[in-house]
């Protein structure tokens, strides 16, 4: 039998291996034919001798992010051990370039192959589709991008909106005023916004228009000039409000459009608006369309292994 010895230099290994050997529980999950074996500071392995040299090419990438970021966890590791390729995954670390610093400090940076795919693709076209499943990071990437376009005086203004398809755009049953029917179906981009900016400036530009959040229904008939705007939850929007929206589209202008063709609110036989825009718009120069999936949830472990469960049962379907 082949064997395989790394030595840890300079890394501390109860970081490295994990809470009660977490990381190598997951590795011994993606290499299940190799015997590896963790003490010390060594990592043993025992196997083929191909699958030995793919091991030790691995966990030098995961050595290397270590050395470079002195931590990883099961977003790193699962990212490393799927990416086709090194350059691939160098992609991944290379995104640790800083769209823009949040309050307290807080570095906001694309964390993902294609979260970094989203930002590269913002800065070619002024249009782009961000699609994928729930905790991909669409919306939060693209409010950081909107926040620093705003901070670089690239645009005057952002404008996020999503339609408020729970309640029919038809608000008038629900308690309160006007602000507090649509805080709800608002709520994600004001979480991400006050990630980013801090409480008195937001509410100042909020109050003065420099942020502006809104239902869809409201985008009708303006004209969006010199704004960053976001639409969310693309998926549950018309064929009317779709076409609606993409002519919104003033001079100076960037537009990202989000969403999950996988959940879609719509009544029955409603085709989503986003669905169509992906076909009729996909040969369209200066569009962009980045692809997300489960690769790029960095929310809870669990997120995860929920989108795999739910897409077993609809590939059955």
């Amino acid at each position: 039998m082949n064997e395989l010895i790394l030595e840890l230099e300079e890394i501390t290994p109860k970081e490295f291996f994990g809470a009660q050997n977490a990381n190598i529980v997951l590795l011994k999950k993606y290499f299940p034919k190799l015997k590896i074996v963790a003490r010390g500071n060594k990592i043993k392995a025992y196997g083929d001798e191909d699958l030995l040299e793919e091991f030790d090419r691995r966990m030098n990438m995961l050595m290397q992010h270590f050395g470079k970021y002195n931590k990883i966890d099961e977003n790193v590791i699962e990212r490393v051990l799927t990416s086709q390729s090194s350059d691939d995954y160098n992609t991944s670390a290379q995104s640790g370039e800083t769209i823009v610093h949040g309050v307290n400090g807080k570095i906001i940076k694309a964390q993902t192959v294609n979260q970094r795919k989203l930002v590269e693709s913002m800065r070619k076209n002024d249009m782009v589709f961000a699609i994928g499943p729930a905790g991909t990071g669409k919306t939060y990437t693209g409010v950081a991008l909107a926040v620093k376009a705003l901070k670089s005086k690239e645009v005057k203004r952002i404008i996020l909106t999503r339609p408020a398809v729970e309640a029919g755009e038809n608000l008038g049953f629900l308690p309160g005023d006007l602000k507090e029917k649509l805080d709800p179906y608002m709520q994600p981009l004001y979480d991400a916004l006050r990630d980013m900016i801090p409480a008195e400036k937001l509410a100042h530009f909020i109050e003065n228009g420099t942020i502006q959040i809104a239902p869809l229904a409201f985008m009708r008939g303006r004209t969006l000039d010199n704004a960053f705007v976001i639409l969310d939850e693309g998926q549950n929007t018309t064929h009317a409000q779709m076409k609606m929206f993409l002519t919104r589209m003033g001079k100076s202008a960037k537009f990202l459009l989000t969403g999950d063709p996988g959940q879609v609110d719509l009544p029955r036989r409603t085709i989503s608006g986003l669905k169509e825009a992906l076909l009729v718009l996909k040969n369209v120069e200066g569009i962009g369309m980045i692809y997300l999936d489960d690769k790029d949830v960095i929310r809870h472990k669990l997120v995860k292994k929920v989108i795999e469960a739910y897409k077993s049962i609809e590939n059955r379907d």
